[in-house]
């Protein structure tokens, strides 16, 4: 199984790049953004398994972004939202109920806390691609079950 993806935006290059050195150990491929407008393209782009983003970011804030990711990605895309100005239960709640996040972390946050929230919903990730079939078994299966039907749906048959 390939490297899981994790998408990292913040707009201060420290705490990118703390960010970055603390998932580095974990083998993940880490995608870098220091924008919102940047990281919406990567997130298009490169197919991230999970984005890790700070709340206030330029050309496009955090929880637009979070909102944006989590409608395209139809909510299989985690969302982590890592901030140093939003405290407080309340743009906690906003984020997890309104915007799609999968978790939220005020900075300074502990380490082993985000790590563990992370590997917690790739692990979720990973369970779920597995329970569910191969695009070509369903393929195949309906192209059984359409023969024994005798065609197509709408009495076309296949060529």
């Amino acid at each position: 199984m390939p490297a899981k993806k994790i998408l990292i935006v913040d707009y201060d290059v420290q705490s990118l790049a703390a960010l970055v050195r603390l998932f580095e150990p974990y083998g993940f491929e880490i995608i870098e953004a220091a924008d919102g407008l940047t990281a919406f393209e990567k997130f298009k782009s490169d197919h991230p398994d999970l984005v890790l983003l700070e709340a206030i970011l330029p050309k496009f804030h955090g929880f637009d972004l979070t909102r944006r990711i989590h409608q395209e990605s139809k909510g299989t895309v985690p969302v982590v939202i890592v901030t140093g100005l939003y405290r407080g239960p309340q743009y906690r709640h906003e984020a997890l109920t309104s915007f799609g996040a999968s978790d939220y972390f005020e900075k300074p946050y502990v380490a082993e806390k985000l790590v563990r929230s992370v590997l917690s919903l790739l692990k979720e990730k990973i369970e779920i691609e597995l329970d569910l079939p191969h695009p070509d078994s369903v393929i195949s299966y309906l192209s059984e079950w359409l023969k024994k039907q005798g065609g197509a749906p709408g009495g076309q048959t296949e060529n």
